[in-house]
């Protein structure tokens, strides 16, 4: 795995000068996160692992793995029930899940503070929850909800909640990226000791304000690490055909920045290098580029058929199913048995339940509300007026 050494900054920084470690300094845990996609992605990009997928799940402890399993198995049913309501008609606009990202959602959330910040794309829901937030906050959010996360006026798109430091959910691609070097910015003017994570897709990767944002990052040492979770398929594009070098890691060489790659099918391992990038990036400032390769399980959003993919494509993904591939691991050591994964699926299914009857139950929001968060401050002179409203008043 290649690692580059960030530039001088061209900025006086608050934070502290980066300590340089001698590489017999790196951790174990360093080295067998650096599992690198394993058989998840083709083998002309892949890595070899240090340890093996089995030999890492026996070395922790059963309750953190059981913790995880729940976590993923939430994510898994509440994206499914996401996608039932949708076709319930419940929920309206772009719906994109997280169905097959399960290890890389969980493994990012279990890694970060929870003052550190994260930035998303518009597949947001598992992140929404791996960040901490209700999940029936979030199931209103989708059903456009005032109990929503964005009092029902983001939906899908836009979960956002400033007590857990989500900042979005964002629907055009690639329009956190510099918002997220901005946050960080201001934690380096401040002095603080958060952490940016940006999320985002590999479609990302090829416009300009990906490249305009790392290279900031870079020559200013902010702290801030860059997720891109490759699922392999831009839309309906493969990441071969879109991109000329396909192994998005590589890029961050571009600006002297660490690198790295990690199969999003394994919790442990994204858990494990994105923890030790984000304490990198929290104790020195050092940005960094992370790569998670993962299938996607179904098309773009939920109405698409993803005809374009073929049926090797398919089965490979449905063969890389974080879910089932975690649940068997465990049961494989006797960390679960069919009684003790019944009672977590029956808890996660209750949990998905009590989320969708709060978001029934919850209100739409006033008409009247309409304009309430149009200009952060009041402004002279701001229309209020509905569509049906007379332009003119007697």
């Amino acid at each position: 795995m290649t690692t580059t050494t960030p530039q001088q900054a061209t900025r006086t920084s608050t934070r502290r000068a980066p300590k340089r470690r001698p590489p017999a300094a790196e951790s174990t845990a360093s080295e067998q996160a650096r599992t690198a996609a394993t058989d998840s992605a083709p083998a002309d990009r892949t890595a070899t692992p240090t340890a093996s997928f089995e030999s890492r799940v026996a070395a922790e402890h059963p309750d953190t793995l059981r913790k995880l399993y729940r976590d993923m198995l939430f994510v898994r049913r509440f994206e499914e029930r996401t996608a039932q309501s949708y076709q319930q008609a419940k929920i309206g606009g772009y719906c994109h899940l997280n169905l097959g990202e399960e290890a890389t959602v969980v493994g990012l959330g279990a890694a970060m503070r929870p003052t550190d910040y994260l930035f998303t794309n518009y597949r947001e829901h598992g992140y929404a929850l791996a960040k901490g937030i209700e999940p029936g906050r979030v199931m209103a959010e989708l059903y456009g909800r005032s109990t929503g996360t964005s009092k029902g006026w983001g939906g899908s798109m836009h979960m956002y909640d400033t007590e857990t430091r989500l900042l979005g959910g964002y629907a055009i691609v690639g329009g956190q990226v510099p918002l997220a070097v901005g946050a960080a910015l201001a934690i380096d003017y401040r002095g603080g000791d958060d952490v940016v994570v940006c999320q985002m897709g590999e479609g990302t990767t090829n416009i300009g304000a990906f490249h305009e944002s790392l290279n900031l990052a870079a020559l200013w040492k902010l702290p801030i690490v860059f997720l891109v979770v490759n699922n392999q398929t831009g839309m309906g594009t493969t990441v071969e055909k879109s991109s000329a070098e396909p192994d998005l890691w590589k890029r961050a060489a571009a600006y002297r920045m660490r690198g790295e790659r990690v199969d999003g099918t394994d919790v442990l391992a994204v858990r494990d290098i994105a923890g030790e990038l984000i304490e990198a990036a929290r104790r020195d400032g050092q940005p960094a580029l992370l790569e998670a390769v993962s299938h996607r399980l179904k098309g773009h959003s939920v109405v698409d058929p993803a005809k374009y993919r073929s049926e090797q494509a398919v089965s490979a993904a449905r063969s890389h199913d974080p879910v089932e591939r975690w649940k068997a691991a465990l049961l494989s050591i006797g960390v679960l048995d069919d009684d003790s994964a019944g009672a977590i699926a029956s808890s996660v299914d209750a949990g998905v339940a009590a989320a969708v009857e709060f978001a029934d139950a919850s209100p739409h929001p006033e008409p009247s509300s309409l304009f309430d968060y149009t200009y952060a401050t009041p402004v002279p002179g701001d229309s209020r007026r509905l569509p049906a409203d007379p332009l003119f008043t007697a």
